[in-house]
């Protein structure tokens, strides 16, 4: 398959990521690559790189572990676990479960990147306070 080794550079980028890893970026997304997740919707390498040297400015300890990867043409999905500590909430180790999906480019960069995840469940039913107020609304909305 044609973008398998440049699969494996990406899996590689998150699994290993880190602050020096983000210097390294160009490496891996084009430099008018799009992307969005539930907080950001940029283009632009400059704007993806202050989306992650953000996340190393919020948690502790950030780290994805891609649990299945399928590869077709030039794309690919990867299925994972974001693993941190957040700075100011709590000392646990918290788990976000999520997807991305990817498109590469001609020269194997990737040049659209979407994540998804569950905000709510994932993340503010986890904080304190508003967990209990997302946690409330998740069992009325059941009802």
């Amino acid at each position: 398959m044609k973008h398998q080794a440049d699969l494996y550079r990406v899996i590689d980028f998150f699994q290993s990521i880190s602050v020096d890893s983000v210097r390294t970026l160009s490496l891996i997304y084009t430099d008018d690559v799009w992307f969005k997740d539930p907080f950001n919707e940029v283009q632009g390498l400059d704007q993806v790189s202050h989306i992650f040297t953000h996340m190393f400015e919020q948690v502790d300890a950030p780290r994805f572990v891609i649990t299945h990867s399928v590869l077709q043409d030039d794309q690919a999905f990867l299925t994972w676990d974001f693993l941190f500590r957040m700075k100011r909430f709590s000392v646990e180790e918290q788990c976000i479960r999520g997807a991305t999906h990817v498109r590469f480019a001609e020269d194997g960069r990737v040049a659209y990147h979407r994540d998804y995840w569950d905000a709510a469940e994932e993340l503010y039913e986890k904080l304190p306070v508003v967990g209990s107020v997302m946690r409330w609304l998740k069992t009325r909305a059941r009802n």
